[in-house]
């Protein structure tokens, strides 16, 4: 990402959200919701425990009407399905199908889009430790290509133990899913610029959960960049 493009601020509105946290196994959902809808089936079979969370998410912002267009983003994926199949493969030489299947990066989005009986396409991206924030770049700039809502659907989940000699931390597991629309709900606008490596795992969803809580102006450092988003003026908390 060149200089010019890292100062350069981003808005976008949210119509409506939904997070999930892992060490209190809470909710915060907020803005213009549909009434509450039961997970399908099709969702929650051969799920794992974050995709579960992930889909629930997803699933309660979704608008009355057509299925937007989906992003996912997420740094690991549902990678304890990964390490499941790396251990089969280690130990019989096989795989199961039906897990090898559901293993690519974004077998969530497709599912959804099954569900949804969907044919709108999705984006699915991985960036480090600032996914989420390139995520919402993505959707945001998806709002104003189409001139349609968008669905960020972000989470991630910490690795298997056994990763722990190679890992700075495991930070708990952050599920957030947002409904972003051209022009109603919450104003907001980004800003990112180059900065040294956050120390640790940052988690720029947490951040992002208090600017929707009611801060007027919050920031987290990534990999690479701070983020910092502002409520814009004349913001419609929806």
């Amino acid at each position: 990402m060149s200089a010019a493009v890292a100062d350069r601020e981003v808005r976008f509105c949210v119509e409506a959200w939904a997070g999930w946290r892992e060490e209190d196994d809470t909710w915060t959902r907020g803005g213009t919701l549909a009434p509450a809808r039961s997970l399908p089936v099709l969702l929650r079979r051969r799920i794992t425990p974050i995709g579960r969370r992930a889909l629930e998410a997803a699933w309660s912002v979704l608008p009355d009407g057509p299925m937007p267009r989906l992003v996912l983003s997420s740094r690991h994926g549902e990678y304890d399905r990964t390490f499941g199949l790396l251990q089969e493969l280690a130990e019989s030489n096989s795989v199961s199908p039906a897990d090898f299947s559901l293993s690519v990066h974004h077998a969530l989005a497709g599912l959804l889009s099954i569900a949804t009986g969907s044919t709108t396409g999705h984006t699915a991206l991985s960036a480090g430790p600032d996914s989420f924030g390139f995520g919402l770049i993505e959707a945001a700039g998806c709002v104003v290509e189409d001139r349609a809502g968008v669905i960020l659907l972000h989470f991630d989940a910490p690795l298997p133990e056994l990763y722990q000699p190679v890992i700075e931390s495991r930070p708990p597991a952050r599920v957030l899913a947002l409904r972003l629309a051209p022009d109603s709900g919450l104003a907001l606008a980004l800003t990112l610029r180059p900065s040294p490596p956050a120390p640790g795992d940052p988690s720029l969803t947490d951040s992002f959960l208090r600017l929707l809580a009611g801060e007027s102006d919050v920031s987290a450092r990534g990999s690479r960049f701070e983020w910092q988003w502002r409520r814009s003026e004349g913001s419609d908390d929806a």
